[in-house]
């Protein structure tokens, strides 16, 4: 009898240990990625830039980091999850310092039910608007995102609040779309709808009017294919700040305009055969050259990106070929800068294991783009890009 009542007081005793919560800082965990580049290889036009892609590239360009990001996430609870990801290889305008710790992403999602179907997040996180700015850059082919979607948000994140649904099984294949080297865009559920503030990342609010969007998009699974198609809008009025104007540019008297787009999205995911295409359209701020007026225009652009998928063991190659085009302002950069992109790149992702990736790519590109400061600017030439990962 004493025999059994002492087993029976140790496994009420070690039932109690294994219930035990866990500490705060056992329920989350640390990962990230550096990104090294060089951008002058073969390069025929040093006077060829992209702000927006890489301010690397063109004259004085050198081997630069593009990216050293330390993401701390974890789930603090069934219904509560956080995610931190500061940058350390930002460049701030009008600074000439390399290597400046920046907020990328600070947000936590709130669990509506058991299972998380229905989430809110709330913070700095990514704006659900294209499939590629979702994407992260970890895991995306060509080493930057398309002007085209891009433009539509500096650093593709803002401040906002946003509803996010879907169900159990639909929110693993989002997990398993990326964890399986199939280059997903991660989950933002199949259906999202927010507001943000509308001035783009760590830029504060700059009137009483914020910014609306939603999104739908589903993975199908097609029999040994998987293919998502979605859609995609936003509506509200951007401010342009005076440290974005050149004096004496002409603006209008508050300095709002209209900022508005629409797009269409389709994936079919690589295995081994992929393709990856998004248009979007809408009306924003535009440099006009002819009048040295910030005005509001409309805008249209988009991309095909054809990738293959290879195994080699635990080796990885994705040989990829993106073509896209861009007609419009971009209202984050110096007097919502006019552009005129027409572009090809063709490279390839080598993953010799995961923690390391190569990617070699060669941009063909004519871009116009102009502002008060240049307001006669085209330029086009190639170049020869190369990018080293470290994962962890």
């Amino acid at each position: 009898m004493l025999l059994l009542l002492a087993t029976r007081a140790y496994g009420q005793a070690a039932d109690s240990v294994a219930a035990a919560p866990k500490k705060w800082f056992e329920t989350f965990a640390i990962r990230g990625y550096v990104q090294a580049r060089y951008n002058r290889l073969l390069e025929t036009n040093p006077d060829l830039a992209c702000e927006q892609c890489d301010r690397s590239w063109g004259r004085d360009g050198g081997v630069s980091l593009r990216r050293v990001r330390i993401i701390l996430f974890g789930q603090l609870h069934e219904r509560l999850y956080f995610y931190i990801q500061p940058d350390f290889a930002s460049t701030v305008n009008g600074s000439a310092s390399l290597h400046v710790g920046q907020l990328r992403d600070a947000y936590f999602d709130v669990g509506l039910d058991k299972a998380s179907t229905f989430r809110v997040r709330l913070g700095q996180s990514k704006i659900p608007y294209g499939f590629e700015n979702m994407q992260s850059s970890q895991n995306r082919l060509p080493l930057d995102r398309n002007d085209a979607l891009n433009s539509a948000l500096s650093n593709e994140r803002d401040l906002g609040a946003f509803l996010y649904w879907a169900p159990l099984r639909v929110r693993k294949r989002f997990s398993y779309l990326v964890r399986e080297g199939l280059k997903g865009s991660g989950d933002y559920g199949v259906l999202g709808v927010g507001v943000f503030n509308g001035q783009t990342a760590n830029r504060p609010e700059l009137n009483n009017q914020q910014h609306v969007v939603a999104r739908f998009s589903y993975p199908l699974v097609l029999g040994r294919q998987i293919i998502e198609p979605g859609v995609q809008a936003y509506s509200g009025n951007y401010v342009m700040a005076t440290d974005q104007l050149s004096t004496g540019v002409k603006h209008s008297p508050d300095r709002s305009y209209l900022d508005q787009r629409a797009a269409a999205t389709f994936v079919l995911y690589p295995q081994p055969f992929g393709i990856q295409t998004e248009y979007n359209i809408g009306r924003g701020p535009e440099f006009n050259p002819r009048t040295n007026t910030i005005e509001t225009q409309r805008l249209h652009g988009g991309y095909v990106l054809l990738n293959y998928r290879l195994r080699f063991g635990p080796q990885q190659l994705y040989p990829f070929l993106r073509v896209h085009y861009y007609e419009g302002g971009k209202k984050h950069e110096r007097d919502a800068r006019s552009y005129s992109v027409r572009e090809a790149e063709l490279g390839a992702e080598w993953q010799p294991f995961t923690a390391f990736e190569l990617v070699a790519m060669y941009t063909l590109t004519s871009r116009r783009f102009e502002d008060f400061q240049k307001p006669d600017n085209q330029q086009q030439g190639g170049l020869l890009r190369l990018q080293a990962q470290l994962n962890f």
